[in-house]
């Protein structure tokens, strides 16, 4: 199977490049370099380990700038190491480039995409070890499946080479299909899936649904995983879509709740996170509890990012960008509440950036006439 090339929509409009250059002089917060294999960097030695930074609390400082417009449904944010960004439009089955320059175009079309409801072309990861491979969570036919393919080119003439499935069979539904995909510093790759409305399956370890899931990157089940022969990290899971990793290597996970409260984990292997038992804080023996949680009318979360040592959660019922620092993770600070409408994504950007995407364009948001939008956020140490 290969992907179906498509040409880029006229209707797309990409603001000049010069307000990037611009708003990232600006920026104050510490470089954060793009990783592109998920692979660790070597641990400095004994004798030449400088002492470890303070951490520094990062929040927006007012200055945003519109990088596209005119998106439909984007889902998914991969900033590349080479200066390009790439979104995934859930509706469309679209894979966009944002070249260095600034210009928007079509990287190609998954094949296979079905969309429906909160279904369609999800989650996105990059990993170039040999070859570069992009890698694609989507809804299909009749489930849910993890794909790779080969992302032919260079900045500003990529494309979508060879596929290959790796994980099929995943349950599907109008709802509660997750769909992040996140590359860790152990290699492997963590995908994030909902319960596909079989509740009670989040609890069954034998299922595919309401879990985290880590493979290797050729799709097998990693000989470390928790339960061997198993592809479940983490289990009792609702509808999670936001997954990050801090510098130290922990994982981090955003969820949506059902009628009370949003979460946000800390994801330890082979953890049960309570759903459909508990949502939010049980404080119930056998189950962890979230390190936060929110009422849902101020959350219904979905990508969740980091910059430094602050992680920053996407709320699309909510409307707003929260803001964690991890040092202090039970509380948290609100930011354009109601100013951008549904955010979707946020992913640390280029020099110490946050990039953000909207979703006005989906069933549930009212879009303006520049929605759907990819900004781009500066950050400043909280005064």
């Amino acid at each position: 199977m290969r992907c179906r090339r498509a040409t880029a929509r006229p209707s797309l409009i990409v603001s000049a490049s010069a307000a990037l250059v611009v708003l990232l002089a600006a920026c104050t917060a510490p470089e954060r370099m793009p990783v592109g294999s998920g692979s660790p960097a070597p641990a400095p030695s004994a004798s030449s380990a400088a002492p470890e930074a303070p951490i520094v609390p990062l929040v927006p400082s007012g200055s945003i700038a519109p990088l596209a417009t005119g998106l439909t449904t984007p889902w998914s944010i991969v900033p590349l190491p080479t200066g390009s960004t790439l979104i995934s439009e859930r509706d469309t089955a679209r894979v966009l480039e944002l070249t260095p320059e600034g210009e928007l175009r079509v990287v190609g079309t998954v094949a296979g995409v079905v969309p429906g409801g909160e279904g369609g072309l999800l989650g996105l990861a990059a990993r170039d070890v040999g070859t570069p491979y992009l890698y694609v969570f989507h809804t299909a036919a009749s489930d849910n499946r993890i794909v790779r393919y080969e992302l032919t080119g260079a900045p500003g003439s990529y494309g979508l080479g060879a596929v290959e499935a790796l994980l099929t069979g995943i349950p599907k539904a109008r709802t509660h299909n997750g769909g992040r995909l996140a590359f860790g510093p152990d290699g492997m790759l963590y995908a994030t899936t909902g319960d596909a409305r079989l509740v009670d399956q989040a609890q069954n370890p034998g299922s595919l649904v309401g879990k985290i899931l880590r493979l290797t990157p050729e799709g097998d089940v990693p000989a470390d995983n928790p339960v061997p022969g198993s592809y479940v990290y983490s289990l009792g899971h609702r509808n999670p879509q936001g997954l990050v990793f801090d510098r130290t290597g922990q994982l981090w996970a955003a969820e949506f709740g059902q009628n009370t409260w949003d979460e946000l984990n800390r994801i330890e292997p082979g953890a049960n996170y309570g759903w459909p038992i508990v949502e939010g804080v049980g404080g119930r023996a056998g189950f962890v509890d979230p390190v936060q949680q929110w009422p849902t009318s101020e959350a219904s979360p979905s990508g969740l990012g980091i910059v430094g040592d602050t992680l920053f959660l996407a709320a699309l019922r909510g409307q707003r960008l929260w803001v964690v620092d991890i040092d202090d993770p039970g509380t948290g600070r609100a930011f354009f509440v109601g100013e951008l409408g549904r955010i979707r994504d946020a992913v640390a950007g280029p020099q110490g950036s946050l990039l953000i995407v909207t979703s006005n364009t989906d069933a549930n948001g009212t879009p303006g006439p520049l929605d759907d939008r990819l900004i781009a956020v500066t950050l400043a140490p909280r005064g």
